[in-house]
């Protein structure tokens, strides 16, 4: 929006129609018809599982032809002797979640029921400019598991090293549970790809807030703003009553 294009979410498109100008594209907006004229039009039409026609059939292994092969948690078809991974068997069309369902099925494979394929922790990322990579819990879905979680956010506008180089649009935010455990992360910045791994990593073992205060970033680095977000987490735990004791203690050591 910022750089001038117009979102029209949840829109439909009625029609086509090719004039001296370009294309007019015919859209229904909330009941409302309005036109664009466009120089071209770009379809994401999604993609579909290639799984008729090979013989799965044949071999008990039972699909759908939206939803591809159909697994249990341990990556298992209905034929207990065949397994499946990668985005014919997924509801993650990631390159690097089929990477690791592949593993999970190396070690079911080797070591029977060692892995569940929802004990992964999967990183999403949006590779638009700033680029936008979430990994676990948003705030919203926190509160739908009945959860009250906290937030912390870091704006970029803050952070030195995207001063320097002129990028501070975007943000470090953090959702945590009351003790301060992660539970999942947002990152909006040019190179957000590049740092949710910090977080991928808190979610996976439940690392604390806290602690991720104490671990150095090189200075200047856009991943600074997380461990700004350790420090913030640091200060909610600054009660009055905590302030008033660390005023007693400081004037007593004066």
């Amino acid at each position: 929006e910022h750089d001038g294009v117009e979102f029209m979410l949840g829109a439909g498109v009625k029609g086509f129609e090719s004039t001296s100008d370009g294309l007019n594209v015919k859209i229904d907006n909330g009941g409302t018809e309005v036109v664009r004229t466009a120089d071209r039009v770009l379809l994401a039409v999604g993609r579909a599982p290639n799984v008729e026609g090979i013989g799965l059939e044949s071999a008990g292994v039972k699909f759908d032809k939206r939803a591809g092969v159909i697994v249990d948690d341990k990556l298992r078809t209905s034929n207990p002797h065949i397994f499946g991974a990668g985005d014919v068997a997924s509801k993650w069309k990631f390159t690097h979640a089929a990477d690791f369902l592949a593993r999970t099925v190396l070690r079911n494979a080797l070591f029977p029921g060692s892995s569940n394929a929802s004990d992964l922790v999967v990183p999403w990322a949006t590779y638009t400019d700033p680029e936008v990579v979430h990994v676990g819990l948003t705030e919203s879905l926190a509160r739908e598991k009945g959860m009250d979680p906290g937030v912390i956010k870091i704006e970029l506008t803050d952070n030195d090293r995207a001063v320097l180089d002129g990028e501070t649009e975007g943000f470090v935010k953090i959702i945590h549970d009351a003790k301060g455990r992660v539970l999942g992360g947002t990152v909006v910045s040019t190179h957000a790809g590049e740092m949710i791994g910090e977080l991928v990593t808190a979610v996976k073992h439940g690392t604390k807030l806290g602690s991720m205060a104490s671990v150095i970033h090189p200075y200047p680095t856009v991943a600074d703003a997380i461990r700004r977000a350790g420090d913030a987490f640091n200060k909610t735990g600054l009660t009055p009553f905590k302030s008033k004791m660390l005023g007693r203690w400081m004037k007593f050591l004066r």
